[in-house]
């Protein structure tokens, strides 16, 4: 096995032994838990632009993916924050990634797919009004279905700006979800994914926000499939989940706490729609056949040593998680550069993604050893590390 010499803290360099990959087992059909990743798009790295402007797609490289994902038995969570939205990748682009993956995934019979529908094509800004936002989601949602796409409902900064109370978000949400023709997934993304989005609900502290989001899901549960919340708090998504009304699913979007949050306790558990399933798919996939199996052991099992690396990706700024998202599609072979839309395989340190190789190599997440090496070191060679 190929050893390393890779940054530790305090500027050091130390020699890193790979160990064997793990075999993760073909899963069995059906799960017994929904289960979407959501999916990362692979920048066109020889494209002529400015990187922090153009949203330049390989668009081929980038549906390959989700094919792999589909293959898995996993479903495609597409244009979420994962993908860049609204962080480099525009709304005309991400329609267009919209209709490619829906048009791949009859290729997939069953294939799950659920697209972001947003309000990111009008600025956030003071002068920005209710009816504004509402225009803005009522365009996006009706894109998505006339591709024939069920809608995820994400948050909207611009929703920030000209909410005044509570009441303005039961108004928004109220309007827009009366008119999808089917049940939507409703994105509560955090503040810690997206500073822009603090204060939703109509509340900083999440308790009082919760209460919020609760009461509009009440209001409007024969529009909603379920409510994916991404706050990194376990605690609150339990207490969330045993508020929804009945049929009405929590998707836990809780990348430090994943495991627990699937399997559930005797109140009830949570699907998932989360970001780590783009980067460890065959061990996520394999441990929900386990348990779908009833063999919760190997559902642990598997996922145990994978949530280190999970946390370390998630770790603050929670926003940067994406660079350590697509870093594993290059080093697992899945894409064959670690060049980003927007320039941002910047946003994270030369030690950050030493640390994530050996927390992926811990969880034996490397199909290839040699090739995961040989790209560390492409990699540590930019950054000024001989490896």
């Amino acid at each position: 096995m190929p050893t390393l010499n890779l940054p530790t803290s305090g500027d050091g360099i130390a020699p890193y032994a790979m160990q064997p990959p793990k075999t993760f087992p073909v899963a069995k059909l059906p799960f017994n838990r929904i289960a979407y990743a959501a999916a990362h798009v692979v920048a066109d790295s020889l494209a002529d632009g400015d990187p922090w402007l153009d949203a330049k797609i390989d668009w081929d490289t980038t549906i390959a993916f989700r094919r792999h994902l589909w293959s898995l038995g996993l479903g495609v969570a597409e244009a979420m924050d994962t993908a860049q939205r609204g962080m480099g990748l525009d709304w005309p682009t991400s329609l267009e990634l919209i209709r490619r993956s829906l048009d791949a995934a009859r290729d997939f019979p069953g294939a799950l797919v659920g697209s972001g529908a947003g309000t990111d094509h009008l600025a956030p800004s003071a002068s920005v009004t209710l009816d504004d936002v509402i225009a803005a989601y009522e365009e996006q949602c009706a894109a998505v279905e006339k591709l024939g796409g069920r809608v995820i409902l994400m948050a909207s900064r611009a929703l920030v700006k000209a909410a005044r109370t509570p009441d303005d978000y039961a108004k928004v949400y109220s309007r827009v979800l009366s008119q999808v023709k089917q049940p939507v997934i409703i994105h509560w993304l955090g503040e810690m994914f997206d500073p822009a989005l603090e204060g939703y609900w109509g509340h900083r502290d999440h308790t009082q926000a919760m209460d919020v989001a609760v009461d509009v899901i009440a209001a409007n549960e024969t529009k909603i499939d379920g409510i994916k919340i991404s706050l990194l708090d376990k605690d609150k998504e339990i207490a969330m989940r045993r508020r929804l009304p009945q049929g009405v699913r929590m998707y836990t979007g809780d990348d430090f706490n994943y495991a627990e949050l699937i399997a559930g306790d005797a109140q009830g558990y949570s699907d998932a729609l989360l970001g780590i399933f783009d980067a460890i798919a065959p061990a996520a996939a394999a441990a929900l056949g386990a348990f779908s199996c009833g063999d919760e052991k190997t559902f642990h099992d598997i996922l145990k040593p994978t949530v280190p690396l999970s946390r370390h990706i998630f770790k603050a700024p929670t926003r940067f998680y994406k660079t350590g998202v697509v870093f594993m599609a290059y080093l697992t072979g899945l894409q064959d550069h670690f060049t980003m839309v927007g320039g941002q395989e910047s946003t994270r340190s030369t030690l950050h993604l030493a640390q994530l190789f050996r927390l992926a190599d811990a969880a034996g997440l490397f199909p290839d050893a040699e090739r995961a090496a040989s790209r560390m070191r492409t990699v540590m060679a930019a950054r000024g590390v001989v490896a």
